[in-house]
């Protein structure tokens, strides 16, 4: 027996794992954040929760790493 597999080669499929990707990757960078007990603002989590450019959110993930505020992760970015 066969299991059809075209639904996890399809479009849809691409983009929820994409917008799980980002979803997730913006968890991680508030859980640093909250961890290294970095106050969060609503406009900040709001930006970094909405954004979903893996780049970008990759950049942030590693400036959580330095921060000392949460601006710090913003520098140099668009997004």
């Amino acid at each position: 027996m066969t299991v059809p597999t075209s639904f996890f080669r399809s479009k849809t499929s691409q983009r929820l794992r994409a917008e799980g990707h980002t979803e997730g990757r913006a968890e991680d960078i508030l859980r640093i954040l909250d961890r290294r007990s970095i106050d969060v603002t609503p406009e900040a989590r709001d930006r970094i929760t909405n954004c979903h450019d893996l780049d970008v959110l990759g950049d942030w993930l590693d400036r959580t790493l330095t921060a000392t505020v949460v601006d710090d992760l913003f520098h140099d970015t668009e997004s």
